[in-house]
């Protein structure tokens, strides 16, 4: 261990850890059962039944693990899903699904988006850079909750400048018909481009009661902006994700020159 460095967590996380691991990466699939308390007390050095029982009620709670009575413990079905955040950019006719639907669809699940709140704000000092807003200037900040199979699993606050979307729906306190992107296209600010910052973060109390999180599970938060031509930012978006409900997909198509993994 680097410079005598020592997990300092209880032997209940340690064991918590090592079974999470095993089951995002796929070592125990959706559906695998668990070995006995007993199993499970020998695999980890003999420890204590209540050890073993606290580390699985913590997956339990996080959603990744399920008690069948009589039975066993299993690793739940979609315990964590993969998404392309591509999939959710394009702009789609009105009379389409919203994408977060379909491509949940596409994955046997049923996805909804609930609709929080609407207001007018001087938004935060990142938001405000990224939208090119002066001093003081107003945006609309659109807040929506994103669920799979009644699972909350991310809490979204989109910023529009108050100058471009102003007299529009954006401002209206229901879903919009094909979604935001399609509005803003039908405006003539098609998205051309994303830029995303991903951080791991350790999650607000609102982010906690809306995303009904566990005790100490961080989030991933996507800070992405949007441009239209000529780099035109049109909309800022700060999206907390339930870390432990799903994982990120990024596709790179590379330059014939590039290698991927070159320093």
């Amino acid at each position: 261990m680097a410079r005598g460095y020592k997990d300092a967590r209880s032997p209940h996380q340690k064991i918590a850890a090592e079974l999470r691991r095993r089951i995002t990466r796929g070592d125990l699939p959706p559906g695998s059962k668990l070995g006995s308390t007993a199993e499970l007390m020998e695999q980890y050095g003999g420890v204590a039944n209540t050890t073993v029982q606290k580390a699985l009620q913590m997956l339990k709670a996080e959603g990744l693990l399920e008690g069948l009575a009589g039975k066993g413990v299993y690793v739940r079905q979609h315990a964590q899903e993969s998404v392309e955040p591509i999939a959710y950019l394009s702009p789609v006719g009105a009379d389409e699904p919203y994408p977060w639907l379909s491509e949940a669809a596409k994955r046997r699940q049923v996805g909804r988006v609930q609709l929080l709140g609407v207001e007018i704000v001087v938004p935060p000092t990142e938001v405000a850079e990224a939208l090119h807003l002066e001093n003081g200037e107003r945006a609309v900040l659109r807040r929506q909750l994103l669920l799979l199979d009644e699972e909350p699993t991310e809490l979204t606050r989109s910023y529009y400048p108050l100058s471009l979307v102003e007299g529009t729906a954006v401002l209206e306190k229901k879903r919009i018909r094909g979604g935001t992107p399609s509005l803003l296209a039908a405006m003539g600010f098609p998205p051309r481009e994303c830029v995303d910052e991903l951080s791991s973060e350790i999650p607000t109390e609102e982010e906690v009661v809306a995303l009904e999180l566990p005790k100490d599970m961080p989030v991933l938060v996507a800070f992405r902006v949007i441009l239209s031509d000529g780099g035109r930012p049109i909309e800022a978006t700060l999206m907390t994700k339930a870390a432990h409900r799903y994982r990120m997909r990024y596709r790179l198509h590379l330059d014939d020159g590039a290698r991927a993994g070159e320093v």
